[in-house]
């Protein structure tokens, strides 16, 4: 009854533009925007209003989201197909919270503790190579959730990178190829390097590969003494007894849990990389901004809620407006990889196509995101916002402000002008995606080749600044967003079983490339594997 109504309702706004909501109402943004601590969420470009966000309410409330949210901070069982908690908010819940089970409390807060031992004496230089020499590099390997949070923060809070660690250098490597690993090998030093292991089941082919290969190339030039490995290498992974076969002792294991899904995993040792960079008090920054974010999806009313907010306004652009792109858009380039990591959090999430009751959706679920940092995408694909024929919808996000220095120092206030520049890119091409010619001076007359159309929906979300606290809420915003869209589409947002599949294939697949059987491949595989082996 609900999604009927939502959709006749669609059927009416459809022939409004939004131009024209904007003149119907002068206080639009001042009804469709919240604020939650460093946050700001407007939805005043969205082709909605009021009447769309009750029946979205009502939606939420006949899904029975409440109750859903009860569930994942109870550390009920949310993953069905899995059988298991997602308790990813129990690892930024600070002691004594209430939160999170006091059992879970402990052991979140003992590898915290065993964390900020390493940071220390790795910022120290406490941490001696093989040959007694000081750490000055830090490579991470991983893959998906172990590489893309830990890449993407360390670049977003880069102005922040702890004095004491002494130009210590963080690096991640995750291609398969080897390619990627080879080039940094050449520019590292085997006694002064210092690896990570991030893998949560430590059996990911991609990051296995990787990490032979700089076991290779570690006692190759030090020598195949046991020392080597306990020197040079560090794990974090929940299989302990995989971790100690490889040839890591379990003191250099850093601990995750079951109840943690990879694309959920930043909070943990897994961030272990962004600790290094920034130190712990930061590292407990951003967990700090992410507690304040799982607090706020918990108890505010869902007119205020921002993550609920960001949800259902992502279902109406999908299963009302039928609009399937969704672009990530972040002004300010310490957000480049941004876009990598929430299309990885919300698709391989949310792409699903079977109920939580193992039944076919009826619906349409996550929609196909993409993105970059929004002053290069302006010349690659905002064409195709403005005036191509797929409608998409876009997020902007910008820090208000961006830099702490000084104003006048040297320097700065160069700065400061760029920053400005990208922030009045940022409003315009939102404007304009909106409003399309009524964003142009009345009297300017353009030929019919420059028209723009506008009625483009976009999210703007600003932080007050760029900083570990504001970026915590961001992303458990987005987090949230994520689980209330499974919810409403009924799917389970905490497995990965497309993933999986995927990765057993390769390996009967590299079988037949080593062993030459391609038995029972499809006649397309067949013969590319004919091309490789002629090759």
């Amino acid at each position: 009854m609900v999604w009927n109504d939502l959709k006749a309702h669609a059927d009416e706004l459809a022939q409004r533009h939004l131009a024209d909501l904007f003149v119907d109402d002068p206080q639009r943004f001042a009804r469709l925007h919240r604020k939650a601590g460093p946050l700001l969420l407007d939805l005043s470009k969205q082709r909605l209003n009021g009447d769309t966000l009750s029946r979205l309410f009502s939606l939420a409330d006949a899904r029975e989201l409440k109750a859903w949210i009860t569930r994942l901070f109870a550390g009920e069982e949310v993953n069905g197909t899995e059988g298991r908690a997602a308790m990813h908010w129990a690892l930024r819940a600070p002691t004594g919270s209430g939160l999170a089970p006091t059992e879970v409390e402990a052991l979140v807060h003992g590898e915290l503790e065993r964390m900020a031992r390493i940071v220390e004496q790795l910022h120290s230089g406490q941490w001696r190579g093989y040959t007694g020499e000081p750490i000055t590099d830090v490579v991470n390997i991983g893959v998906g959730g172990s590489d893309l949070g830990p890449l993407m923060v360390c670049r977003a809070l880069e102005d922040f990178a702890e004095p004491a660690a002494n130009g210590l250098n963080v690096h991640f490597v995750s291609s398969m190829d080897g390619s990627q690993v080879a080039h940094l090998l050449r520019a590292l030093r085997p006694q002064t390097t210092l690896f990570i292991i991030s893998s949560k089941s430590f059996t990911t082919v991609d990051t296995l590969y990787n990490a032979d290969t700089a076991r290779t190339w570690l006692q190759r030039a030090l020598g195949d003494d046991e020392a080597v490995i306990r020197c040079h290498f560090l794990a974090v992974s929940s299989a302990v007894e995989k971790v100690t076969e490889w040839g890591i002792e379990e003191r250099n294991c850093l601990r995750l849990w079951d109840w943690v899904g990879g694309r959920y995993s930043l909070w943990s040792a897994i961030g272990l990389p962004v600790a290094i960079r920034v130190g712990m008090a930061r590292f407990r920054e951003l967990l700090a901004g992410a507690h304040f974010m799982d607090r706020h999806f918990l108890e505010a009313p869902w007119e205020d809620n921002i993550p609920v907010l960001m949800a259902l306004v992502g279902v109406w652009n999908t299963n009302f407006l039928d609009i399937h792109g969704h672009a990530i858009l972040p002004y300010d380039g310490r957000l480049k990889y941004l876009p990598s990591y929430l299309e990885q959090l919300e698709m391989e999430s949310n792409g699903k196509s079977v109920t939580r009751d193992g039944e076919p959706v009826s619906e349409k679920t996550c929609p196909i995101l993409w993105g970059d940092v929004g002053p290069n995408a302006q010349h690659a694909f905002y064409q195709l916002l403005h005036q191509g024929t797929e409608p998409v919808t876009c997020d902007f996000i910008a820090p208000a402000r961006r830099y702490h220095e000084d104003v006048h120092s040297e320097g700065a206030g160069e700065l400061v002008r760029q920053h400005e520049l990208a922030l009045a890119n940022c409003l315009a091409q939102s404007r304009l995606l909106a409003l399309g010619e009524a964003a142009l001076p009345s009297d300017e007359q353009v030929p019919f080749y420059k028209r723009y159309r506008g009625n483009q929906p976009s999210t703007t979300l600003m932080m007050d600044e760029l900083a570990p606290y504001s970026l915590g809420a961001l992303l458990a915003a987005y987090e949230h967003k994520v689980f209330t869209q499974a919810v409403i589409w009924s799917i389970n947002p905490f497995d990965q079983w497309g993933v999986e599949m995927g990765k057993k294939i390769a390996t009967s697949t590299l079988q037949a490339i080593r062993e030459g059987d391609d038995g029972g491949m499809d006649v397309s595989t067949s013969g590319l594997l004919t091309f490789i082996r002629n090759s």
